[in-house]
């Protein structure tokens, strides 16, 4: 009997999982076709001594998905942001990896989401990988 409950659970449990990935708009997967492995870098022009600076690198996957975004500034680069998805088409992000300007991971973000697709939570680790703060999303819908 608790075997079959299990099972009912589980079943439910990955039904839900799966469910919220499902739906991406038409004009979601529009944008992501036109940034499949694109690289947009943004640049910076001094109008005084029209020295030109990179600002900005965001790196595209094969999906479209934002995997990677860089700020600079003058003197290098400032942050460093790193994203991973679930597999699925409407894939969501998992975690966010971001990196100080030494290139070292400061502060890692994990998420986990509604049955509807809408953020639930998102916990904060710090680098050493301690549980550093959790929000928690709540969704008011006006009558």
């Amino acid at each position: 009997m608790k075997r079959s409950y299990l099972a009912i659970i589980l079943l439910c449990l990955a039904g839900s999982l799966a469910a919220q990935d499902v739906y991406v708009s038409p004009e979601t997967l529009a944008k992501r076709e036109r940034r499949k492995n694109l690289t947009v870098k943004e640049w910076n022009t001094n109008d005084k001594t029209k020295t030109r600076w990179l600002d900005r690198v965001k790196v595209y996957d094969e999906q479209g998905r934002i995997i990677e975004e860089t700020e600079y500034a003058t003197y290098g680069q400032k942050w460093r942001i790193t994203y991973e998805y679930t597999d699925s088409i409407g894939g969501k992000v998992l975690k966010e990896v971001e990196y100080s300007d030494k290139n070292r991971p400061f502060r890692i973000r994990k998420y986990e989401y509604n049955p509807n697709g809408t953020k639930a939570k998102q916990y904060n680790y710090l680098p050493n990988g301690k549980l550093e703060s959790v929000k928690v999303y709540e969704y008011i819908f006006e009558k």
